[in-house]
């Protein structure tokens, strides 16, 4: 490829960061590494790549704290690599703001699909609808730039948080289930992981919603999925 994907690997594993980075050179991807959580902040700020793969059980900072720093400077997508198969420890990857993650042991091959496939959504042609979607007098979502604002102040969102809201805005008024969500936003082979919807919308709530907890453009409609809607102004 012309210009490569650049790949930031934040592993304390030197066995592993040597089988990750040979595998996906071979893949075509540009390999920077960090052999501890410190070090991975200094590299992505220095480096700006184009992805994140992180190991939670790491010296000097761990994994959960090095995912919360990213996300305070970057929304380059992060896929966390765990030995911890909890549910907890799933959904606390994902509300710290990761994209995925992926339990080990794993298959090089399951890891680059994962890659790829957020990689897709990042880079999908968007969207169906140009310009404007919504708009009232506090919430503005543009499709056509990409750009979404709330009291006139641009709201950061992941390329997965931002395709999510596009969704969701294109269909207002309309349920949308889980699994249409899951299979239009992360593709067929997500379309049993409730969790990822569940914890995308909750992000999205934290940074669009005045309230969170009493939301009132992205509405749960129990047992089924969400609908957006125009609240009475």
């Amino acid at each position: 490829m012309a210009d490569k994907t650049k790949l930031l690997i934040v592993e304390d594993d030197a066995d592993l960061v040597k089988a990750l980075e040979l595998y996906f050179e071979r893949a075509g991807y540009a390999v920077v590494t960090a052999g501890n959580g410190l070090e991975g902040l200094q590299v992505l700020y220095n480096e700006r790549p184009d992805m994140v793969i992180l190991d939670i059980a790491m010296p000097k900072i761990d994994g959960w704290e090095v995912c919360r720093r990213i996300r305070e400077l970057s929304q380059v997508p992060i896929v966390i690599l765990t030995a911890r198969v909890q549910e907890e420890e799933r959904v606390k990857g994902l509300k710290l703001g990761a994209d995925d993650y992926v339990v080990k042991p794993f298959s090089l091959k399951e890891l680059e699909a994962r890659l790829e496939a957020i990689l897709r959504r990042a880079d999908a042609a968007r969207p169906p609808k140009d310009g404007v979607i919504f708009a009232n007098q506090e919430l503005v979502i543009d499709a056509d730039r990409l750009v979404v604002t709330r009291d006139g102040k641009h709201v950061d969102l992941t390329p997965t948080e931002l395709r999510l809201l596009l969704l969701l805005a294109e269909n207002v008024g309309r349920v949308l289930t889980h699994r249409q969500i899951l299979e239009k936003i992360w593709g067929a082979e997500y379309a049993d992981d409730v969790d990822y919807v569940k914890l995308f919308v909750y992000r999205l709530r934290r940074k669009i919603e005045t309230d969170a907890e009493s939301p009132r453009y992205i509405l749960s409609e129990r047992g089924l999925g969400y609908r957006f809607v125009n609240p009475a102004t």
